[in-house]
């Protein structure tokens, strides 16, 4: 763990994806069930090709929606359809009732992959036991970050919930971290923002004046080039002296 010279927060605020939520792998094994299944009822169509024309879909399709994403006009549901329609006629499969049936499988085996990283539960008793109000700030649409949040069953832990398609504006942005400490009913000073992403994660918590927090999970070499975190630590579990004062010197 490496740390600057901070105080103990008095608000915490957390990332969802690849912070709390633990959903590696879990969006290649829904693709590929789904196309496993779609490909038995469509004669002469592969799983494999089918798992390719979606990933390929998703790379182009995705970077032209990329704002709406996360600001709000697009809904998950409606991102999820239109590629599994692009990907099966890539595939020489118009029928819209194929296309259904994909993006509803599709979503409902992500959701039931959804899982919380072992650290996570530690962390959130040890916040409440410190008398820590909690936040969750996540980028993209409503309802998908909403049935991640319900399928995990953390928003009870949670004062305020802010998702960047409710509110307008994503992480970097400082208006989305304002949101939050409206929610919490706190000041930037003292309030910390824990999440895995330098760019957008830890750039909008130092722009916004709150400590940020980088989850360098893997052990990642951080570049020149991207902002400097507060406070770098590999697991939540590293965090939870630090709730308490102790630990907080570089190191």
């Amino acid at each position: 763990m490496v740390t600057r010279s901070v105080s103990p927060p008095r608000a915490l605020c957390l990332d969802l994806d690849e912070t709390v939520l633990n959903n590696h792998g879990v969006h290649d094994a829904a693709i590929l069930r789904t196309a496993e299944e779609v490909a038995t009822t469509q004669p002469g169509l592969e799983s494999t090709g089918l798992v390719e024309a979606y990933n390929q879909v998703v790379g182009t399709y995705g970077a032209e929606v990329e704002g709406s994403w996360d600001g709000g006009g697009l809904d998950g549901a409606s991102f999820t359809l239109e590629a599994w329609r692009r990907a099966l006629r890539a595939c020489d499969c118009a029928d819209e009732s194929v296309v259904g049936r994909a993006a509803q499988m599709h979503e409902r085996l992500a959701r039931e992959g959804y899982r919380l990283f072992d650290d996570v539960h530690d962390l959130l008793e040890a916040a409440r036991a410190a008398g820590l109000p909690l936040g969750l700030i996540t980028n993209g649409p409503s309802d998908t970050q909403r049935t991640k949040v319900g399928a995990l069953g953390i928003e009870p832990w949670f004062r305020t919930v802010v998702i960047s398609g409710e509110v307008g504006v994503a992480k970097p942005e400082t208006a989305i971290f304002e949101a939050a400490l409206r929610g919490l009913g706190v000041e930037r000073e003292g309030a910390w923002h824990v999440g895995d992403n330098l760019g957008t994660d830890v750039a909008g918590a130092n722009a916004a004046g709150l400590t940020s927090v980088w989850l360098n999970r893997r052990g990642a070499l951080r570049a020149a080039s991207y902002p400097e975190p507060d406070v770098e630590i590999r697991s939540l579990s590293e965090l939870i002296p630090l709730l308490a004062g102790t630990g907080a010197k570089k190191g």
